[in-house]
């Protein structure tokens, strides 16, 4: 499983705070159905990739923090963030999971077809 981990502090992005995510592991660990693999964000939305650096940075550092604490049953080898318009950058940041559903199917039609 991943963690969303709300990195840009928005209210309109879901996950939990950075300072809650170590507690959050720590107390998944301990369930014997689940395996922490890593962390997952949604940087505030921009034109710009280089606006989403910053939140991808402080995701790795948090995902090697927690890494480096070697708790039991977590592995944090995963770190999902980036999409069509800043995947680059993600996967510069160290992302192993991207999500780019628009460059590969275009733009959604609302409502669906």
């Amino acid at each position: 499983m991943l963690i969303e981990v709300n990195v840009s502090g928005e209210a309109s992005k879901n996950g939990i705070e950075p300072s809650g995510v170590t507690d959050l592991v720590r107390e998944i660990s301990t369930l014997p159905n689940l395996v922490v693999r890593g962390l997952m964000t949604m940087p505030p939305y921009s034109d710009n990739p280089e606006i989403s650096r910053p939140h991808f940075q402080a995701l790795r550092r948090l995902r090697d923090e927690i890494k480096a604490a070697a708790i039991p049953n977590v592995r944090m080898d995963e770190l999902s963030m980036g999409m069509t318009d800043d995947f680059e950058v993600a996967i510069e940041e160290g992302a192993t999971i991207i999500r780019v559903g628009r460059a590969i199917f275009g733009e959604r039609r609302y409502p669906p077809p």
